[in-house]
């Protein structure tokens, strides 16, 4: 306790040096919590659109279909691996596609597709594809009247055939058993902008895309959603051990690229955090050092009294201690009211982004405690650390030494 009071004493008796360094603990602080909300909630942000687009938090193939895509690499029976992705607590919702290249023709030109097969009704709970829909409506599981399919097309398609709602569209590709795969489609929707990544994408329902592909009751790829994100490796690896014979992989997995280069970006936000650390407690050691020796005599005086090297190391230290405290009280009143604010408002792009066909015309942040936690672990630990060296020089004062100083 009295050292307590020691501590508290001695940092009110420089005032204004004690202010100053407070405030540069406590920018340091506010600015460590909005750099990590802000990078924190774009990297949610950006898993959000690649998840929750197409990608799903776990996707099922079949043996090395993700690294090299084959039509003939196709899940056999997928109303078994269905049974089993009902039964899973985890999981939200899922859907099965088929992939497959091919040629598109209109009466004013042809172009190369990109052509995916999806579950109509899964797809809808599944991913945004429904969202992406610029003109049109979202197509029916069965065929019209005259037995022709609908298909929805990006908008790429659109514009390089000529065509639009209503419009007739013929596919040419090669079926799952070698066959020549052709057909005509009715277009129901144009989904995206010529600037999307769907731009060169037909989507079919996919009972009229297994049957254009001679796919008949199989299918290429299971995406999951997950009621919580974080679950998805385990959920991987979960599925993985109930269904050995197929490929099981979380998004991290799917998205290799994207992850690698967020985990980098992460690895580099985390140096200019501690750069950002050492400046400040640069500072803090300054004010410590200048504080240990305008109190030479005070310590030579305590040393006198018989006072142990140890006891006024851990007197330093709770000085530093307690001026981050109060300083990271300060921080949380000035950032948790900017957090909130930064994560529900968000700040206003001057143009809207496109991101998988759909736009994003705000950047938000994360509330969450660890965004407070980590830098006010940071501030704790440096504080201590930044205490050590000047701790030290004034326990080693010897009391002739700390008279003569004066």
């Amino acid at each position: 306790m009295l050292l307590i009071k020691l501590a508290f004493r001695n940092i009110f008796r420089q005032r204004r040096r004690s202010l100053l360094t407070a405030l540069s603990l406590t920018g340091g602080y506010v600015l460590s919590v909005f750099s990590i909300s802000m990078q924190d909630g774009s990297y949610a942000n950006a898993i959000a659109f690649f998840t929750e687009d197409h990608s799903g938090h776990v996707q099922i193939h079949k043996d090395d279909y993700l690294d090299r895509a084959k039509i003939h690499k196709t899940i056999d029976n997928p109303n078994a691996i269905a049974t089993i992705l009902d039964k899973h607590p985890s999981i939200a919702s899922y859907t099965t596609r088929v992939f497959a290249p091919a040629l598109s023709y209109s009466d004013d030109g042809n172009t190369p597709v990109q052509l995916i097969g999806v579950d109509v009704l899964r797809e809808k709970q599944t991913s945004r594809l429904y969202q992406k829909i610029t003109d049109g409506n979202y197509f029916a599981d069965s065929p019209n009247d005259d037995g022709y399919f609908s298909a929805m097309i990006g908008a790429g398609v659109a514009n390089s055939l000529e065509v639009g709602l209503g419009d007739e569209l013929i596919l040419i590709s090669q079926g799952a058993d070698g066959s020549i795969a052709n057909d005509i489609f009715i277009v129901s929707a144009i989904v995206g902008e010529n600037n999307s990544p769907d731009k060169n994408t037909v989507f079919l329902p996919l009972s009229g895309a297994q049957s254009f592909l001679t796919m008949y009751g199989k299918v290429h790829q299971f995406s999951i959603l997950l009621t919580d994100i974080s679950d998805a490796r385990e959920v991987a690896t979960e599925l993985q051990s109930s269904i050995p014979s197929l490929s099981v992989a979380p998004w991290q997995v799917v998205e290799s690229s994207f992850y690698k280069t967020m985990q980098a970006d992460r690895e580099g936000n985390l140096v200019m955090l501690v750069i950002i650390g050492i400046i400040v407690f640069i500072g803090v050691l300054n004010t410590v050092l200048m504080s240990v020796l305008e109190r030479s005599r005070e310590f030579g005086v305590l040393k006198a009294m018989g006072s142990r090297p140890s006891k006024i190391v851990s007197m330093i230290t709770l000085e530093v201690t307690m001026l981050s405290a109060m300083s990271i009280v300060l921080g949380l009143a000035l950032a948790i009211p900017l957090t909130y604010w930064f994560s529900t408002a968000g700040i206003e792009l001057p143009e809207p982004v496109d991101v998988g066909g759909i736009k994003m015309s705000r950047m938000t942040g994360l509330l969450t405690p660890t965004v407070f936690i980590i830098p006010m672990i940071g501030i704790f630990f440096a504080a201590i650390v930044v205490s050590i060296f000047p701790g030290l020089r004034a326990a080693n004062v010897t009391p002739t030494a700390a008279m003569r100083s004066h």
